[in-house]
């Protein structure tokens, strides 16, 4: 064989080689990063659980509230009493 294809065949194959252990490598980040998204989304889920969690039980704690007092919204009209409302001093 002549030199021009011994370097051109040496060249080839370490371009070859080069190219497999790139994918290779990259490979192996996307599923780490896939892995880690998985993890992420996991995590976000168990927050939102939690989070429903502590709504579901204050919204329990606002209706026995409500059960027990007499609430009244302060967007409805004002109660009215000698001052008209206002306090003047």
């Amino acid at each position: 064989m002549s030199r021009a294809s011994k370097l051109t065949l040496l060249g080839t194959s370490f371009f070859a080689a080069g190219t497999i252990v790139f994918v290779h490598f990259q490979q192996k980040f996307e599923q780490q990063a896939m892995h880690e998204g998985v993890i992420r989304d996991m995590e976000q889920q168990r927050i939102k659980r939690e989070r429903q969690l502590d709504f579901d039980m204050q919204k329990a704690l606002e209706e026995e509230y409500k059960r027990e007092q007499n609430v009244h919204s302060s967007l409805e009209s004002p109660i009215k009493n000698g001052s008209g409302g206002t306090n003047k001093s």
